[in-house]
């Protein structure tokens, strides 16, 4: 199991694409979540309750950030961007950890630059 949040309880069942960078010498990094269209901001989501972060949810707990960004065109919310900052070795193999289990639930692939 692992899934994606940013109400408590509630899944998004939108895929985003990420994007991750890494320091050269591999002790912090990036990850940029894009949702394009996601399920958190459709109109009848809005009495669930505010989006307060983004959960990344597996067996071992949960990751947090609150670099949370909604993306607007022509006034409507079009997609939401999330930062997750990555400030050590042992948080990177962590977060690698979620994504191969969020990666498996998913059918998703990974796609080296």
């Amino acid at each position: 199991m692992a899934v994606i949040q940013f109400i408590n309880g509630i899944n998004e069942t939108v895929i985003p694409s990420i994007k991750l960078t890494r320091s050269r010498d591999g002790s912090t990094g990036t990850a940029t979540f894009r949702f394009n269209n996601p399920d958190i901001i459709n109109p009848n989501m809005q009495e669930k309750g505010d989006i307060k972060g983004m959960y990344l949810i597996d067996e071992e707990g949960q990751l947090v950030t609150t670099d949370v960004n909604a993306k607007f065109i022509n006034g409507k919310p079009q997609g939401i961007e999330c930062i997750y900052i990555i400030k050590s070795p042992a948080e990177w193999d962590r977060f690698m950890r979620f994504m191969e289990r969020y990666a498996n639930n998913n059918d998703l692939s990974f796609t080296k630059a």
